[in-house]
């Protein structure tokens, strides 16, 4: 192991000694109890089982059958979602054939934010990762499961699938993935027609023919952005079943990976090798996932997201902790909007399997760690696919694990840990006199790493537009969007702010982003500092910033200030929100009833969590 890796990972159990000691003792106590249906009262249970059929009540309450919970996040709303609609009757299917029985515990909500993004609606965005959380546990609170398959995808689904499953720490859970949709228009090419838009340049109707040539079936979107980022961190943790993340919804290997899944779930029950999830995610599998990420230059929410994970586990993570591993990490993959490679490209070329196998082999990866796989992690650096064994002369539906060549499919999308693109992370801290921000360094150019230029403060994403539009910001300038962070709106990704930053940027123009709120998962070429904390409105530092005050981003030496006489500085005000932009934030398409978390969210640096 490389040292740091091995610092860091002291560093967080030490840290997480006591927590996780008291998280561990419940779980403990949950695994010591008696089977639900046997533990139950008899009225408890009829209800429990009403609907089954016989033979599957005879199952499980006389045969005690394993039981399998299923919490989905199926709807059709969501492309990367709309596959679920028949998983469940192939996960029965498959839990019969092998004695065991299935019910579908609940399902949990799932947004797009892709149909959100810039809109009122995405206010609602980073709740719903703690709301799905908390629908995963009513969903399991029924409390007669012996394991449980969960199934999403997308952006907040599976962090708030994961902090679920992890308050009921004694069930083994396996995650089961629907896999990204097929390449479309390429992701550099619609980004060209979204800065053509922006510059008036084509009108409505070639960006929604752009679009939908990019946005154009089942599957996740093809950029490696927060949902494609989910699937690395699970393969990573060994929460799936080796090499399933990136498999097309309607490929032929997709229905054998997902009947895997059962399986995989059956060998982990208390009967055979018992692996409940509370025990398998512990501080290696922790730092494991944040390797990943940084090794794959993924999406900057993860900073937030993995942060509340790890808590749900008793463990505690921090921004100097990603940061410190970033300097220890390759950086190994390059996907769009680090690349101009798409996640099929990405797979093509070896995937997450020779992500992870390079990063076992090169000590930058805990290789002992339990996963839902009886191989280990080192499941995950191979590949699946169908056996072309043939047992009376029909094909025999099993699936077998390749070995992944020694050398990249293509190494402009992949490379081994000898030859990276990078010694370095995709991901950096920055800190200074305006607080604590990351910065996704892998997709900024390398003359962009340090800018400094006067500020322009927005109270709202649609400010910089209107100036954008009325050609106020021909100039080197960083924009401040204040106001953006959890307690203030619900911290939604400003996503629309790349595209008029990143023509400027093309005209010579030397800009950057800083602010307390998000960029979407696919932030790309524009220098940005987000999830800037504490946030302006609890009294971030942030809010002293006025428009003319010269910003220094250094992205090289890891810091973000304002270059303001120290004095003046400590008497400088914060800017407020006035009362009518409280409101605002505060009513419209269901706002209203997430006023509870926006007052007791915590910082995004401690995960955004609204359940302490």
């Amino acid at each position: 192991m490389k040292a740091a890796i091995t610092e860091v990972t002291e560093r967080i159990r030490k840290r997480s000694a006591v927590q996780r000691a008291a998280y561990l003792r419940r779980v403990d106590a949950a695994i010591n109890r008696p089977r639900g249906a046997d533990r139950m009262g008899c009225a408890n249970v009829a209800h429990a089982f009403a609907a089954l059929p016989a033979n599957d009540k005879f199952r499980v309450v006389a045969e005690r059958a394993p039981h399998i919970a299923v919490v989905t996040a199926y709807n059709d709303m969501l492309s990367a979602h709309q596959p679920y609609e028949t998983f469940p009757n192939i996960i029965r299917d498959e839990a019969r054939k092998l004695g065991a029985t299935v019910q579908v515990a609940g399902g949990v909500p799932a947004m797009c934010d892709g149909v959100t993004q810039g809109l009122p609606g995405m206010e609602l965005s980073l709740f719903s990762r703690d709301t799905i959380a908390m629908s995963t546990a009513v969903a399991l609170t029924h409390d007669v499961f012996d394991a449980a398959l969960l199934l999403g995808v997308c952006d907040k689904i599976v962090p708030g699938l994961l902090i679920g499953a992890l308050h009921f720490g004694h069930l083994p859970c396996v995650f089961v993935p629907a896999g990204p949709m097929s390449t479309g228009l390429s992701n550099n090419a619609k980004a060209k027609v979204r800065e053509q838009f922006a510059q008036g340049l084509v009108g409505r109707d070639e960006l929604l023919q752009a679009e939908s040539a990019a946005y154009h079936g089942a599957g996740t979107c093809t950029f490696y952005g927060t949902a494609n980022s989910n699937q690395m961190l699970l393969e990573a943790m060994g929460l799936h079943v080796p090499g399933a993340a990136f498999i097309h919804p309607h490929a032929d290997l997709r229905e054998a990976l997902t009947r895997e899944a059962v399986r995989t779930a059956l060998g982990i029950t208390q009967k055979a090798r018992f692996a409940p999830i509370g025990r398998l995610v512990d501080e290696r599998v922790i730092v494991n996932a944040m390797v990943a990420l940084l090794a794959t230059g993924g999406s900057t929410n993860h900073l937030i997201h993995w942060v509340a994970v790890a808590r749900a586990a008793g463990i505690s993570i921090d921004w100097t902790d990603f940061s410190d591993l970033s300097h220890a990490t390759p950086l190994l993959s390059r996907v769009y909007p680090n690349g101009s490679a798409d996640v099929n490209q990405f797979q093509d070329a070896g995937g997450p399997g020779f992500v992870i196998r390079e990063l076992i082999d090169n000590g930058n990866m805990h290789g002992d760690v339990m996963t839902v796989s009886s191989g280990g992690l080192a499941a995950y650096g191979t590949v699946p696919e169908r056996s072309n064994d043939t047992l009376n002369d029909t094909p025999n539906d099993t699936l077998v694990w390749k070995t992944l060549p020694a050398q990249s499919g293509d190494d402009t999308v992949v490379r081994t840990a000898a030859q990276p693109f990078s010694d370095h992370g995709g991901l950096s801290l920055l800190t200074g006199n305006l607080g604590r921000s990351v910065i996704k360094v892998s997709a900024v150019p390398e003359d962009r790493h340090i800018v400094e230029a006067p500020a322009i403060v927005f109270h709202t994403q649609e400010e910089l537009l209107a100036a954008f539009k009325a050609g106020e910001l021909e100039r080197d300038f960083i924009a401040v969007v204040v106001h953006q962070g959890p307690r203030a709106c619900g911290m939604p990704e400003l996503h629309k702010l790349t595209s008029p930053l990143a023509v400027l940027q093309g005209k010579g123009y030397k800009v950057a982003l800083v602010t307390d709120g998000r960029m979407s998962g696919a932030s790309g070429k524009v220098p940005s500092a987000i999830h800037v904390s504490p946030e302006v409105l609890a009294d971030g530092p942030l809010g002293k910033v006025r428009t003319g005050d010269v910003i220094r981003l250094d992205a090289v030496a890891g810091t973000l200030d304002a270059l303001v006489d120290a004095a003046v500085w400590s008497r400088r005000s914060q800017i407020s929100m006035t009362p009518e932009q409280l409101d605002t934030n505060a009513h419209g398409l269901g706002r209203e009833l997430f006023g509870g978390m926006r007052r007791h969210v915590l910082t995004a640096e401690e995960g955004a969590i609204t359940w302490l």
